[in-house]
């Protein structure tokens, strides 16, 4: 807050006569301009348009005869005495060509008036015509440090509530939650806080998941940036020993990186459809107890002209804000290839891509998958832009009798009473999604015929699948002859 207040003053003081502050902490930006009214000497008046005007660094009952619009700003203009004016979500009324033209005769008249009009909404862009005559400032978000005592006073009041009882909790889980609720306000930040320990007096990884739905409900984001809650760990993922390893050695390294530390950006996953790559994705996430957000390209697409990057931006901007996370981009080959039938937006996608990539500072690990490499440009597969580039493959048999144990235990099945090593060798060049559909496609089986499910069963569904490896054949020796030099092996 001390910051905000001298920066708020410096601006103030450069006697500029309109201000935009998105934000949907109203209460503190009450806060700021009531203590900034004692240093300038200058009362502070609010109005929406359910209260009208009211001065609240005295805290006098509102003038609700001035609730309309041109009623207020008549009488802001009227008004001799220099005041600053909170506008709270006027963005409605900057619409009616009237109440701009009072605005900007208010601008005009700051060297006589000495009004400052601050407009106060969630989002809000002024007019052409009252933008020469404004400024934007941005309000500064709780660190890590202010966040912890978010969590400590509202334990605190929890504990007084419950004759003395501690919020039950770890440091790892704390941590864990601080990180989390970056980025938000301070009263959405400290909402979050109250909901999570009031519910059971404690927070622990049960929580984890509330907080980063909370957040992700609270932040600006575009229809091309979901969240995807259903993450993984890689106990349900086969194979893949390498890229595991190599996701675990620098788990702390991204997690405990600073805004100048040589983070872990990203990693692209080349391989065969369903050999795992989307649910790698999804474990990395759940591994490091992150946020995984899926960036899909096909909702960003738009007929006019700047519109597609400005959507890319835009997301790329809420990914940041939801940091430390995931960004999983699925099949980037489709978004980015080089082409000319798009009028060039696919090369402005890619070089917009790349730039946040270069520049960003925020931790968004990027998980980037893709299936056909004659697509992806040589931009972006360079060392550089991403960490490394794992290929998968389709899986050995060992990992092919893991896969079939992951998926019968998920189904509550015993992988003892089958014969994995027999299944494993009647699915070579099968995928790990055609084990877990062979798997499925069984138990319906078993169930036709009123029988426990068993081996027999699953080996039928084998035979009578063709697998992926056999009906593109050509495809995916041209993919391992590729990969051979160019990637690491995931498993």
């Amino acid at each position: 807050m001390t910051n905000d207040l001298h920066d708020l003053e410096l601006l103030l003081r450069s006697h500029i006569p309109l201000f935009t502050i998105e934000t949907r902490d109203e209460r503190h930006v009450g806060q700021l301009f009531t203590r900034l009214s004692i240093n300038l000497g200058r009362p502070v008046m609010s109005w929406s348009a359910t209260t009208g005007l009211q001065r609240i660094d005295l805290d006098l009952p509102p003038q609700r005869h001035a609730s309309e619009p041109q009623q207020a700003l008549g009488q802001i203009r009227a008004t001799g005495t220099p005041t600053i004016y909170l506008l709270m979500d006027f963005h409605p009324y900057l619409e009616d060509p009237y109440n701009v033209r009072l605005l900007k005769e208010i601008a005009l008249d700051h060297p006589e008036l000495g009004h400052t009009l601050v407009f106060v909404s969630h989002e809000l862009e002024l007019p052409a015509e009252l933008s020469t005559y404004s400024a934007h400032f941005e309000l500064s978000l709780p660190g890590a440090e202010q966040i912890d005592k978010l969590i400590r006073e509202e334990a605190g009041h929890w504990s007084r509530a419950n004759n003395g009882r501690q919020v039950r909790t770890d440091r790892r889980t704390l941590d864990l939650v601080s990180s989390q609720l970056r980025g938000l306000t301070t009263t959405d930040a400290r909402r979050i806080i109250r909901t999570v320990i009031h519910d059971d007096g404690a927070i622990n990884d049960a929580d984890l998941e509330r907080v980063t739905r909370a957040r992700y409900r609270l932040l600006e984001h575009n229809g091309a940036l979901s969240c995807e809650f259903d993450t993984d760990n890689f106990a349900a993922v086969g194979g893949l020993k390498h890229l595991k390893r190599w996701v675990e050695r620098r788990r702390d390294a991204f997690l405990n990186a600073g805004q100048d530390s040589d983070m872990p950006r990203g990693i692209l996953l080349v391989g065969v459809q369903g050999g795992g790559k989307s649910l790698a994705a999804r474990a990395i996430a759940g591994l490091w107890s992150l946020p995984l957000l899926r960036l899909d390209f096909g909702t960003l697409y738009n007929k006019f002209f700047g519109e597609t990057e400005r959507n890319l931006r835009e997301a790329l901007r809420a990914a940041e804000a939801m940091s430390p996370c995931v960004l999983w981009i699925d099949e980037i080959e489709k978004a980015i290839a080089s082409g000319d039938n798009d009028n060039g937006t696919s090369r402005r996608i890619l070089g917009n891509l790349l730039t946040w990539m270069a520049e960003r500072r925020s931790p968004v690990f990027i998980v980037a998958t893709a299936n056909v490499i004659e697509h992806l440009p040589p931009e972006l597969i360079r060392k550089g832009r991403l960490d490394e580039i794992f290929f998968v493959d389709l899986p050995d048999a060992a990992t092919r009798a893991e896969i079939f144990a992951i998926h019968l235990r998920k189904r509550d099945f015993s992988p003892m009473d089958f014969d994995l090593a027999e299944l494993a060798s009647q699915t070579e060049g099968f995928s790990g999604a055609e084990i877990e559909q062979a798997v499925v496609a069984a138990t319906y089986l078993a169930r036709e015929d009123n029988a426990s499910l068993d081996t027999s069963h699953i080996r039928t569904e084998i035979g009578q699948t063709r697998p992926l490896s056999q009906v593109m054949a050509e495809h995916i020796a041209r993919l391992r002859h590729w990969a051979q030099e160019r990637t690491v092996p995931a498993n």
